[in-house]
């Protein structure tokens, strides 16, 4: 049997809220950790979210593991809500799920991605 990209996609997705702009952006206001994984190339050509973790998709599992040699500080535990941004919301749910493999059980990602965040007219800044 065959499994496609959209049955991956699927299957990240189960059981997992995967909030919308607004509730994010309150999320992110409380404490959340907004994180793109977009590459430079797309952030310059779409734009940020102001206080987002610049983290790309291929360094991410690496930065995000509580108990790995290369995390970044805010990687405290296991209990971090950490909230993955892609352009539209498809490579995000993967990654999240990988993260929630690693144990990160609060791990989502933006439904709709950055482009359903700059629709809702949320805060952005030009990438860099």
């Amino acid at each position: 049997m065959v499994t496609t990209i959209d049955d991956l996609v699927e299957r990240a997705r189960e059981s997992v809220h995967r909030p919308r702009a607004r509730e994010a952006y309150h999320a992110q206001l409380d404490g959340a950790l907004l994180v793109d994984i977009r590459p430079a190339a797309q952030r310059a050509a779409e734009g940020e979210i102001p206080g987002s973790l610049i983290i790309e998709r291929n360094v991410l599992e690496w930065r995000l593991d509580p108990t790995g040699s290369h995390r970044i500080p805010e990687a405290s535990g296991y209990d971090v809500e950490v909230i993955v941004v892609c352009s539209e919301g498809y490579a995000s749910s993967l990654a999240a799920a990988s993260l929630r493999e690693l144990g990160l059980h609060r791990a989502t990602d933006l439904d709709g991605g950055f482009v359903g965040w700059a629709a809702d007219g949320l805060p952005t800044r030009q990438g860099g």
